[in-house]
């Protein structure tokens, strides 16, 4: 079946469901505190509950896998997107700097406002996202302030850029954390690594805008990614306005990553991996890759994220971290084949 096959798209996102399903369903039923599928449906049924079964599945289960596709959603839609727009299929989100900069916001907050904060309700739980979000937007602003020559965004430039951005705040970052309590210094270490340990409903609440909006957008516009492929001459050629297509993209994916890394931490690789995937599994129309990158990278946060939490129960280790120690050895498969 040739791989841009409409049929093939079908099979393979239901396929993809399908795992998100099963990890789904693994999250929800195992931990430290194990439970039946009986007592899994009975608590979301509201049929007779225990009341430490509600407290087990609404309050910290739920969120936390919500939270986690949720991001994944994100990261890989917004990986696809930036590999589309840079013809590099090295790009990834984290190489823009967009994690450091929302990871520097996060760990300056921690270190003037942790424990000292008078503020409660929304505004208080919402506080270190909305730093986390406002440090993406700062990396945001300096990429474009560096990128742009002679009026336009060169798609080489800014992979440099973002290196150099995310460099230098990954090493205020750590300058940072280094004057923090050992307290809240292990708390930053643990969120810079990309964590959902924190995940409560009102972060979920916070992703939907983005999630409900932005990859719509970036899916009715898809046909243009493919055309982005082609020389920039080419792409003008048949009528695509190249700079202000470059920054509808951008700025939709900088909001999905932003939005992530100020509720999860920095969660890197699926934005690179997915996409890959995706291309392997049904070619290279973006009509077609962005929502396998999607369903793809929301399965790899689930998967990680169980991996993290029950291998090594009853410590926990950081989805990042889990997701790293398999990124690293395929980023360096993709930097062979692509010299090869």
């Amino acid at each position: 079946m040739p791989k841009s096959s409409p049929v093939r798209l079908a099979a393979v996102l239901s396929a993809g469901i399908l795992i998100v399903v099963i990890a789904f369903y693994l999250s929800l039923t195992n931990g430290t505190f194990d439970m039946s599928v009986t007592d899994v449906f009975r608590t979301l049924l509201r049929v007779n509950p225990e009341p430490e079964h509600v407290l087990v599945v609404f309050d910290f289960r739920l969120p936390r896998i919500v939270l986690g596709a949720l991001v994944g959603l994100s990261l890989g839609i917004a990986g696809a997107v930036i590999q589309g727009v840079t013809r590099n299929g090295l790009a990834d989100p984290g190489i823009l700097g967009i994690n450091a900069g929302a990871g520097l916001a996060v760990v300056l907050f921690m270190f003037l406002f942790q424990g000292n904060m008078s503020v409660t309700g929304w505004l208080g739980v919402m506080m270190m996202p909305m730093f986390g979000l406002a440090g993406g937007l700062a990396a945001t602003t300096f990429i474009y302030m560096f990128a742009r020559e002679n009026g336009s965004l060169d798609p080489q430039r800014l992979i440099l850029v973002g290196i150099a951005i995310a460099s230098g705040f990954g090493a205020l970052t750590m300058y940072i954390s280094l004057k923090m309590n050992p307290r809240d210094y292990e708390m930053a270490a643990v969120w810079l690594a990309g964590s959902l340990h924190s995940a409560i409903w009102k972060f979920v609440i916070t992703m939907l805008p983005w999630i409900l909006i932005l990859p719509i957008i970036i899916w009715i516009r898809a046909r243009v990614l493919d055309l982005f492929q082609l020389s920039e001459a080419s792409a003008k050629g048949v009528g695509v306005s190249i700079e202000r297509e470059k920054n509808i993209f951008l700025l939709c994916s900088i909001g999905l990553v932003s939005a992530s890394v100020a509720v999860s931490g920095s969660i890197g690789f699926v934005g690179l991996i997915a996409p890959h995937l995706a291309k392997q599994l049904v070619g290279l129309r973006h009509k077609h890759i962005i929502p396998v990158s999607g369903i793809t990278g929301m399965a790899m946060v689930m998967i990680g994220d169980f991996i993290g939490k029950t291998i090594f129960a009853p410590a926990e280790l950081a989805v990042g971290i889990v997701i790293s120690i398999i990124g690293v050895p395929y980023f360096i498969f993709l930097l062979i084949r692509t010299k090869a």
